[in-house]
């Protein structure tokens, strides 16, 4: 019985380093970006989506108004929203605020980094750089995990 419990309680360990090993957080400024995704394409697909949680520390708002992506020829800051009964996508022409002292999440679905004139295919279980530009934070590069749908709804949910 002590072997059983010493294995699980290793187990737990593991798979708890495992799981923060996946989720990294990155700091700009009063800004915290946490658990940058991005989904994963098939051969030839046109366009990806980022997703994340950010986070304003800070007693004035800020902006996300864009960024880069090696893999991608252009990046901008989407709302997919209602507009009566047809679902429709737009770019937020004057980026996305994040609230003094509040947070923000793109996840699929509603706000989103789209992707665009994608130079080559965003493969399940890697990672790849991207840089976001905030309005007054400025710029920051992070990596980004590549999942596959079925794991962004289940992470980003």
């Amino acid at each position: 019985m002590k072997k059983l419990v010493t294995a699980f309680a290793t187990a737990a360990v593991l798979l708890g380093a495992s799981a923060a090993s996946l989720a990294e957080d990155y700091t700009l400024g009063d800004l915290v970006i946490e658990n940058p995704r991005a989904r994963a394409t098939p051969p030839g697909a046109p366009v990806s989506g980022g997703y994340m949680m950010i986070h304003n520390n800070g007693k004035e708002a800020d902006r996300l108004i864009g960024g880069s992506a090696p893999f991608a020829g252009k990046v901008e800051i989407h709302e997919m929203a209602m507009e009566g009964d047809v679902m429709k996508m737009r770019e937020l022409e004057n980026g996305l605020e994040i609230p003094p002292g509040g947070m923000v999440t793109l996840k699929p679905g509603g706000f989103h980094v789209m992707f665009m004139q994608m130079k080559e295919q965003l493969k399940e279980g890697e990672k790849q750089k991207i840089k976001l530009q905030f309005e007054k934070a400025g710029e920051i590069e992070i990596d980004v995990d590549v999942l596959n749908p079925a794991q962004l709804k289940m992470k980003m949910n």
